[in-house]
């Protein structure tokens, strides 16, 4: 019996790949099943294995009695003496259980008990195993398919890869191979679910980490993924090294690296552009492969901001039913509207998008209005190209900075930013002498308007006659009451 329980404790081991302890533990309870089932209660029942886990035993716990009511549980002190002559009443004595005393059914019990404690044990190894690669890739093999979500055979464990996140541009075949992430790890009565997905963004940043050294070892970080599964990915990347390119590095020489992840995802397009902190920047990036004239913003607490774009290049701007754009708000996750050029100068220009320029001299009609920097009295054509360099093309860009923003601008010295600062508060300025004055035909004399004011205050001012106390005016010479005779003085006041 030794070699055979040894045996089977390597099987399980090495087959189901069950820790050796939990095997004790299962051989433990099995036969406290069958003693439960023999005799009705296990709480008495000791499983006992001997130094070297290759034997095992059963005990019944008895307790020593005169007169016995429970034999499962008491025993008599006579049949005690025979076994221990050292013991007495009330002592606990261990009876060994032959387990060829188990019924057919109690040998049953057993069994079922044990099929079902392999399945606890296997369930709890794999979810400890699975769940700590949520978030990871894992390949497979097409099995079956049920109500559209497919069966994946991932070796030890069955995967399901749902309709819903499943890309629609890929179909599948029996035994074909099929790369996932898992999303989610869970525990079920009918055994341990991993639930893949092959439209998730992290996919396609798994991915991008197999494929590109930079992005694994952290050079180039990707900031985030936006993606229409099927259809187009966008992928902002940046670099912590100035000598690298993030968006080569993803690239690849004559797009090696990434026609590799493209051909992962059955031809889904991807766009790979540089992170910005600079909104305008990020945002003309965002609607790669357009080309983007312009970018003004609308309301930055709203964060809303207009794109401008050549007529050619509004379509693509746009993108199929306006795919393009879409993923472009959910990446810079700014409200982007996009206009052409002929759009935009058609558009009222006391509108907000344009209100910080032009606004400088919106007051007065004889000041040309002005919304570039290169049109700033003043400014020199060194200030204008330093300017460009940093994408600052518009006067509402500059209004938009903080004094530490623009000195931090590359090239700008104290002195230049001193000139810079001059020119704007001019402009300012012009803005603050200008007056609105009226037609001087339509003017009235201030004396004029003293004397009409008090003609109407005059006929309208009410007093009380001093002798009935009847209401009269000042224009009254006897009391309408009384008919006693008015008269009314003035008083100068010093």
């Amino acid at each position: 019996m030794s070699a055979e329980m040894a045996e089977a404790i390597r099987q399980l081991v090495q087959e189901k790949g069950i820790d050796e302890d939990l095997v004790f533990r299962m051989i433990e309870e099995t036969l406290k099943a069958a003693y439960k089932r023999k005799f009705g209660m296990n709480d008495n029942a000791v499983v006992t294995f001997n130094d070297a886990h290759t034997d095992v035993s059963i005990y019944s716990r008895k307790t020593i009695v005169d007169g016995v009511y429970n034999p499962v549980i008491e025993i008599e002190l006579e049949e005690a003496l025979e076994l221990d002559p050292e013991c007495e009443i009330g002592d606990e004595l261990l009876i060994e259980v032959d387990p060829k005393e188990f019924d057919r059914l109690s040998v049953q019990s057993a069994k079922q008990t044990a099929h079902q404690s392999i399945r606890d044990i296997q369930k709890d190894s794999l979810h400890s195993e699975y769940k700590d690669k949520v978030g990871e890739i894992i390949i497979g093999y097409y099995q079956r398919e049920r109500n559209g979500n497919i069966y994946v055979d991932l070796g030890k464990v069955e995967g399901i890869l749902p309709k819903k996140l499943q890309s629609p541009r890929e179909t599948y075949r029996q035994n074909d191979r099929i790369k996932a992430l898992i999303t989610e790890v869970k525990k079920t009565p009918s055994g341990l679910q991993i639930v893949l997905s092959r439209t998730d963004p992290d996919f396609v940043r798994r991915i991008m980490e197999l494929e590109v050294p930079e992005i694994y070892d952290k050079t180039v970080e990707i900031h985030k993924i936006v993606r229409e599964s099927g259809y187009r990915t966008k992928v902002a990347v940046f670099s912590h090294r100035d000598d690298v390119d993030p968006v080569g590095a993803c690239v690849g020489l004559k797009g090696v690296r990434i026609q590799a992840v493209i051909r992962e995802l059955e031809g889904e397009k991807i766009d790979v552009l540089k992170y910005d902190e600079d909104p305008r920047a990020f945002i003309s990036n965002a609607l790669s492969p357009a080309e983007v004239s312009d970018v003004v913003i609308l309301d930055e607490a709203k964060r809303s901001a207009l794109a401008i774009v050549a007529e050619p290049q509004f379509s693509l701007a746009i993108g199929k039913q306006g795919l393009n754009v879409r993923l472009a708000n959910r990446l810079a996750d700014w409200n982007i509207d996009v206009k052409t050029i002929e759009q935009f100068e058609e558009m009222d220009i006391t509108a907000d998008s344009r209100r910080a320029a032009n606004d400088l001299f919106s007051d007065s009609e004889d000041i040309e209005e002005i919304s570039a920097i290169c049109e700033l009295p003043g400014i020199t054509e060194d200030m204008v190209a330093l300017l460009e360099q940093s994408n600052i093309t518009r006067i509402e860009q500059l209004l938009s900075m903080s004094d530490e923003q623009i000195i931090a601008l590359e090239g700008m010295t104290d002195e230049r930013y001193q000139s810079l600062s001059r020119m704007l508060k001019e402009s300012l300025d012009v803005v603050d002498e200008v007056t609105v004055t009226a037609d001087p035909a339509d003017t009235v004399e201030e004396s004029e308007i003293s004397t009409q004011a008090e003609e109407v205050v005059a006929e309208k001012e009410e007093y009380e006659c001093p002798e009935c106390g009847a209401p009269i005016t000042i224009d009254m010479t006897t009391c309408p009451n009384c008919g006693i005779g008015l008269s009314f003085e003035y008083e100068d006041e010093e």
